[in-house]
């Protein structure tokens, strides 16, 4: 059993920065690989960026290419997503979740079997 618990969600100015972060419980942290994902009111969760068990491989959602950077740090069992030049686009609940899949890191839902409660994101304007 992995628990997630996200913080560093907050209101930001259209234009700044925000640093996520997923804190796991358990031992074996170091073998999952890790998601985020995030859904706006009145939409589907969808996939921002992934991250396998080394760190080795990431990849990002369209949306947030070039401006989102995962990262993990397996002695502190933490996830984190580094968040820059955020849009009107970007409010949302984010959450981490993390996958016991082996392999590439996916980007849908059903492939992630445990997730955190989220932390909110706003942006102003």
């Amino acid at each position: 059993q992995v628990q997630l618990v996200e913080s560093g969600g907050g209101l930001v100015q259209a234009g700044g920065s925000l640093r996520l972060s997923c804190a796991a419980s358990g031992r074996t942290f170091s073998s999952y690989a890790m998601g985020w994902f995030r859904q706006a009111p009145g939409k589907e969760r969808e996939f921002v960026a992934a991250i396998s068990w080394s760190g080795g491989y990431v990849y990002y959602a369209d949306s947030v290419k070039g401006r989102v950077t995962i990262s993990r740090d397996n002695v502190k069992n933490t996830v984190y997503l580094q968040m820059n030049s955020l849009k009107p686009a970007d409010p949302a609940v984010y959450y981490c979740a993390a996958s016991v899949r082996p392999g590439v890191p996916g980007r849908r839902l059903y492939e992630y079997d445990y997730w955190g409660q989220g932390t909110q994101v706003t942006v102003s304007s």
